[in-house]
């Protein structure tokens, strides 16, 4: 009988060590995500700034865009 009780505490000792680290470990995932989140945070204020500091006439038209995004200009000649 002792020697169950001395297994069974051995381990709940290893399980115990085993959540401890994973509980570590989660806590250090935590405070990265954090700092990430933080820096991604800043990153878009700093874009919304510069966003509503920029006049809109630098902006491209609408045809400009689609122009470039299909690899098209309305300049260039059907051959």
């Amino acid at each position: 009988m002792k020697e169950q009780i001395e297994q069974r505490l051995k381990h709940l000792k290893t399980e115990f060590e085993s959540g401890q680290k994973m509980l570590t470990d989660l806590e250090t995932q935590q405070t990265n995500l954090k700092s990430t989140l933080l820096r991604i945070s800043g990153a878009i204020q700093v874009l919304e700034e510069l966003l509503a500091d920029t006049p809109l006439t630098n902006t491209p038209s609408q045809e400009e865009n689609d122009a470039y995004s299909t690899g098209n200009s309305s300049t260039s000649s059907v051959k």
